[in-house]
């Protein structure tokens, strides 16, 4: 079960959040103004904004405290971001393909967890939908309508 944390604690993923929406707006400059920019600096704004993405999230996630297996998925999310930032970052190096390689299955086998992993209580539905709220005679186990929220999983 997630848990709310105060807006101090919200604050942190949010400013790093926001510092990495500054550099993608700084990275999608260099692509209209190349010319105003120092030689190598599109592949520090490529792994700058990726790695501060990853970084982010985890500040996020961590203080929520989630359950065990969403936690790791959330770690092997920002670890794939960092192996893509090691890549945009150092692509001569000869570990450059095996960092991409590594991202690239961690952002597939993330995927397939998020297909696969399921619980047969929730909702059918797309990866991004929302759930139903429930009402409160569910929550509280009393609602008998077939109308209502019967079947969805308490939102509680």
């Amino acid at each position: 079960m997630y848990t709310r944390f105060d807006r101090s604690m919200r604050f942190i993923p949010a400013i790093l959040g926001t510092a990495t929406l500054a550099g993608v707006a700084v990275l999608l400059s260099w692509d209209a103004f190349p010319g105003l920019f120092p030689a190598g600096s599109h592949k520090v704004l490529a792994a700058f904004s990726l790695a501060m993405i990853a970084i982010a999230y985890l500040t996020y996630q961590i203080p929520h405290r989630p359950p065990a297996m969403e936690l790791l998925k959330a770690i092997m999310l920002a670890f794939a971001f960092l192996f893509w930032a090691a890549n945009q970052l150092w692509p001569d190096l000869p570990q450059a393909t095996l960092c991409n390689d590594i991202a690239i299955a961690l952002f597939v086998f993330d995927l397939f967890l998020v297909i696969t992993g399921r619980r047969r209580s929730s909702p059918d539905g797309s990866f991004a939908e929302a759930r139903q709220e429930s009402c409160a005679k569910c929550r509280g186990g009393s609602c008998k309508e077939k109308r209502c929220c019967a079947d969805q999983p308490s939102a509680g």
